[in-house]
């Protein structure tokens, strides 16, 4: 998850700034544990959490990087949003202790090694519809800023190209779109690009310009079917020339 270095807050406000709209987090389902495996330990997890959150009692934006570095995995990969989304985080950059003790003991991870053990596990929740939607929907509260109620467009887009960037065709256009004509996206139309993204065909045949849309997918849908057709000329210019050199080619 891209990582915001901002001043560091109290662990008490962390929990009262910020509201995060709670979503159904799935049970997890690990091996039973065998005569030889340890039991979970809440003494463990929280001398875990002291390893990276020191004195301040928050683990920020500085401890994350080495926590990232301990388990394997690149701060801006969206198995770490997975991973606050477990923990309840209410800041990006930021896990509070009783955020780490709360969703660690769901996850049953008191050290790295087991934490490791659970990252394909958060890896295929992103190949799960209903996980998916919930992980998308806590990314943008978790992503804003305490005191704006939109995302700016540079959050906006980072957060969208971590969720839809691999998956849906029509993002690099659509975030064209986005830097082209918009300051931010407010929660309604954060909601509803993920639902244009599952829904609408890649050539927007089956967008119903009467459904109950944002005017920002309405204005995208008109953008890009002008942008297609602008593109014509350019594009039958373009071929109409490359023939025309292999016949020339031809005839030497």
């Amino acid at each position: 998850m891209p990582v915001k270095k901002r001043k560091l807050p109290d662990s008490e406000d962390l929990g009262h700034k910020c509201k995060i709209t709670s979503f159904t987090r799935p049970q997890v389902r690990g091996v039973k544990p065998n005569g030889t495996e340890k039991q979970f330990s809440s003494k463990k997890c929280l001398a875990w959490f002291h390893k990276f959150a020191g004195p301040d009692k928050v683990v920020g934006p500085e401890a994350m990087e080495k926590f990232c570095e301990d388990i394997g995995v690149e701060p801006e990969n969206i198995i770490m949003l997975v991973l606050a989304w477990h923990l309840e985080a209410a800041k990006m950059g930021y896990f509070t202790k009783d955020e780490w003790l709360r969703g660690m003991t769901v996850l049953q991870c008191d050290c790295t090694e087991r934490l490791q053990s659970k990252l394909d596990y958060m890896r295929n929740e992103l190949n799960d519809a209903v996980a998916f939607k919930n992980i998308y929907r806590y990314a943008f509260d978790f992503a804003r800023d305490t005191n704006q109620r939109s995302l700016d467009m540079d959050t906006a887009t980072s957060m969208l190209a971590l969720l839809l960037g691999r998956t849906w065709p029509l993002f690099p256009v659509f975030r064209q779109f986005l830097e082209s004509k918009y300051k931010g996206l407010n929660k309604d139309q954060w909601y509803n690009v993920l639902e244009f993204s599952r829904t609408i065909n890649t050539d927007l045949s089956n967008y119903d310009e009467d459904g109950a849309w944002p005017v920002l997918l309405d204005e995208f849908v008109e953008w890009q079917k002008t942008s297609s057709v602008s593109r014509l000329p350019y594009i039958t210019t373009k071929r109409e020339g490359e023939r025309k050199l292999i016949a020339e080619t031809t005839q030497l």
